[in-house]
């Protein structure tokens, strides 16, 4: 059964950490609530006092897992660095990601892949079509077995205590509640039903969902089998439909070919796959928790800091670690790190695995993922260009290049109360060359794939001669700002920095606009541009960690 709350686990174990589970059981309500509740609303959800909720908030916000905002609590880019570290930890997504996106734009229809959570289902890639009706469940969410394809492939492989667990479940939720991935279960099924689905999926090696989640939708799912693993179930490869496309049957007979081919090439990708490469843990994390203990004092919960810490210790190369591992990578003491094991053990969010290890389980992704896992570019840099705003009092962009790379659209803004203040809506197209922020993305790309468009004089200013053009982007690009003092309009002078993305690549500029009678170009460079440079880090930050494993909309 899906955790939603401290109540919902066994006993807890007498070296557990007390902090940690209700830290956990925050997170949780708040991915279950889809990112954002109020601290009044967590205090019902999870029956903690309010003095202890606005604790545990206070110590995720200077994590930067959440944001307080006003009376809200909400979750932020940088909690995914979580469900992050299991995914990494797995490899799956890194390995076969390309694989299911291909067979998604060959068939047009969205195929995902995932894996096993207790008697549940956990997406770990979604590789989704842009329709009217699309899929919509996201990387994270959690779905019971019996109500999709993947679900009777899983089955097959469950233990006699697993089977016992389902039943149980089955009997004590009948409408799937605790779910919130999935609409409550309308029409019931009995549990003969799914085991002799089960049954038939073990014999034909495949599954098909003929609208259990909903009506509508349809889905046939081949398993992938970890050939060094003696041919386990790795994941389930699933090509899901409407029924406006194809009925159930036509998945299996136009289909279901084309899958298993698509599964035979991820099966050879991880027969052939090198070992993964062992990535460095962070570092320094049981120093900086310490400080902020120091400087916070009681609103800083420092145990919660701390084990949360333990769980970043996994990732690509560290499937599996040992207490000794975990130590040494966190900076904690053997017996802290322990404690937090023993917690997370009992949380359904670490398992023993091989001698003296410990390894993630899926569960981790419940931590925050899901509701931020299809989040934007501007979603992602809004709050942090109001801090920006506020701290110039200035309007500060976001903007990136059109299809055609001659125009900026404005997709992220924050304005200023000022009387007179830059006053551009969000969807605004303006000529790349006249703004700070079109150099700045004109300049990061090669010479030949600049198209500067047509070259109009908007003020006396403007630079219009290709030659000077070209030779101020060159500087923009070893400067790494653009300043465009009154070439768009008269009296709006504006500094711009790039925005990249993990592989160095500039997807975007900010910037700050102001009336140029308020500071002078000197001015702009020494006081406002650290605190756009500083801002732009903070936005690509949350921008690698957002996009590491699931797509973030640019535009």
């Amino acid at each position: 059964m899906p955790a939603k709350t401290t109540q919902d686990a066994p006993a807890v174990p007498a070296e557990a950490v007390t902090p940690l589970i209700r830290g956990v059981a925050v997170l949780w309500q708040l991915t279950e609530a889809g990112g954002t509740l109020s601290a009044s609303g967590l205090e019902k959800a999870t029956g903690l006092a309010r003095s202890t909720v606005d604790r545990i908030a206070s110590t995720l916000a200077r994590m930067e897992y959440v944001r307080l905002d006003g009376r809200n609590v909400v979750l932020a880019p940088r909690v995914m660095e979580l469900g992050n570290a299991y995914l990494a930890a797995l490899g799956l997504p890194a390995l076969l990601a390309p694989h299911a996106d291909a067979l998604a734009d060959e068939l047009d229809e969205s195929v995902s892949l995932a894996v096993g959570d207790r008697d549940g289902i956990r997406f770990i890639h979604q590789a989704t079509r842009r329709r009217a009706m699309s899929l919509s469940f996201r990387i994270g969410d959690l779905l019971p077995a019996e109500r999709t394809a993947p679900g009777p492939l899983f089955a097959t492989q469950w233990s006699d205590a697993e089977w016992r667990a389902w039943r149980e479940r089955r009997a004590a939720h009948p409408e799937d509640r605790g779910f919130p991935a999935v609409p409550p279960r309308e029409h019931g099924s009995s549990d003969e039903d799914f085991e002799r689905r089960a049954a038939r999926a073990r014999q034909d090696g495949w599954a098909l969902d003929d609208q259990l989640i909903e009506p509508g939708l349809v889905a046939v799912s081949v398993p992938v089998r970890d050939p060094r693993a003696g041919g386990r179930i790795a994941c389930v490869a699933n090509v899901v439909s409407h029924t406006s496309r194809h009925t159930a049957t036509d998945l299996r007979d136009t289909l279901l070919p084309r899958l298993r081919t698509a599964v035979a090439e991820m099966e050879r990708e991880l027969r052939e796959a090198p070992e993964p490469r062992r990535e460095a843990a962070p570092a320094g994390l049981a120093t900086w928790t310490g400080a902020s203990k120091q400087e916070l004092g009681r609103e800083f919960v420092e145990s919660l800091a701390r084990g949360l810490t333990v769980l970043t210790a996994f990732g690509e190369g560290r499937a599996e670690l040992t207490l000794t591992d975990v130590a040494q990578a966190t900076g904690l003491s053997r017996a802290t790190a322990r404690r937090a094991l023993i917690t997370y053990e009992h949380l359904g969010l670490v398992r023993p695995s091989g001698a003296r290890a410990f390894s993630l389980t899926p569960r981790v992704l419940s931590l925050g993922f899901p509701p931020l896992s299809r989040t934007s570019l501007a979603q992602i840099a809004t709050p942090h260009l109001a801090e920006l705003a506020d701290r110039v009092h200035e309007s500060a962009s976001l903007a990136v290049l059109t299809p055609s790379g001659e125009e900026i659209q404005y997709t992220a803004r924050a304005a200023t109360g000022r009387v007179m203040s830059v006053d551009i809506a969000v969807g605004t197209r303006l000529p790349a060359y006249a703004t700070s922020l079109g150099r700045v993305l004109l300049a990061d790309l090669p010479a030949g794939e600049r198209h500067l468009g047509d070259l109009t004089p908007l003020t006396p200013r403007t630079t219009t001669d290709p030659a000077t053009l070209t030779a101020a982007l060159e500087d923009v690009r070893t400067r790494g700002y653009a300043l465009v003092d009154e070439e768009l309009e008269e009296g709006l002078r504006s500094v711009a920095v790039p925005v990249r993305e993990r592989g160095g690549r500039v997807v975007a500029a900010v910037n700050v606009a102001m009336h140029a009678a308020r500071r002078s170009v000197e001015e702009c460079v020494r006081d406002v541009l650290p605190e756009l440079v500083e801002t732009a880090g903070r936005v690509e930050r949350d921008l690698r960690v957002a996009g590491r494993f699931a797509r973030v909309a640019l535009s």
